[in-house]
């Protein structure tokens, strides 16, 4: 990844997560004049080559989400039912999420509260995972996910047959756990703009950092960095703005 000096200076706290998985050429008027080196690299790439089933025991590893196969829509769908586990399917590949860890859920919990409370009354509603949200980028390209928190506004217009959801929200958080801030930041970011989600939270509780970012047509529009004490506020929701004291506590 290239990026200018003054992104850099900007955006520290997320390139320095990405650099976890990832070089990060830092330049000045074009030259490069630095690299940013990540010690340790732990995130799974997939290759059409993996054939591991779901139904099979999880391996023994340390970060998540962790690769399980490559897959149709429609074979994740069935490998996946009835299972107790989190999946997600990204870009054709299955993907098992961790159990999540204190500071995730202390997080979830008064982000939860918050939205409830700023959203009451509304025809929004803030919903938790396990939740799955079926996004697309063409007819073709399917993928299914469990955003850790959103907001959902049109939930009467999409509620299926079945009981599911078919609508995009209109906000979206992810808590960031133990290897997963490329995921978060990358693919996810990705998905979620090219999909329609209005807003993107990303919440580091190790770091106490909120990154929040709007997306219109597909592209990245404005962005956002608040840390620990202050109060991150929504681009899309003028009286939604959250204490993180409450949510870093």
């Amino acid at each position: 990844m290239i990026i200018n000096s003054t992104e850099m200076q900007n955006n520290f706290g997320k390139y320095l997560m990405l650099a976890a998985n990832e070089d990060i050429i830092i330049t000045r008027n074009g030259a490069p004049v630095a690299k940013l080196v990540g010690l340790q690299r732990d995130y799974d790439v997939p290759t059409d080559t993996d054939t591991m089933s779901v139904k099979e025991e999880a391996p023994s590893i340390r970060t998540y989400p962790h690769f399980v196969k490559r897959a149709s829509y429609e074979q994740f769908l069935e490998l996946t039912k009835g299972l107790e586990a989190r999946y997600e399917y990204i870009d054709g590949a299955i993907y098992l999420q961790a159990s999540p860890k204190t500071p995730h859920q202390v997080a979830v919990t008064e982000l939860l509260v918050q939205f409830y409370m700023s959203t009451e009354g509304t025809e929004c509603r803030p919903f938790v995972a396990p939740y799955d949200i079926t996004l697309k980028r063409s007819d073709k390209d399917v993928n299914v996910v469990q955003p850790d928190l959103m907001i959902i506004c049109d939930l009467d217009e999409h509620l299926a047959d079945d009981g599911y959801y078919k609508g995009v929200p209109r906000l979206v958080v992810e808590i960031l756990s133990d290897g997963t801030a490329r995921f978060d930041l990358i693919k996810k970011f990705d998905l979620y703009m090219s999909c329609g989600v209005s807003e993107y939270w990303v919440v580091d509780p190790e770091e106490q950092i909120v990154f929040i970012y709007g997306f219109e047509n597909g592209k990245l529009i404005q962005q956002s960095t608040y840390k620990a004490t202050g109060k991150a506020k929504s681009m899309v929701f003028p009286d939604l703005a959250v204490d993180l004291a409450r949510v870093f506590r």
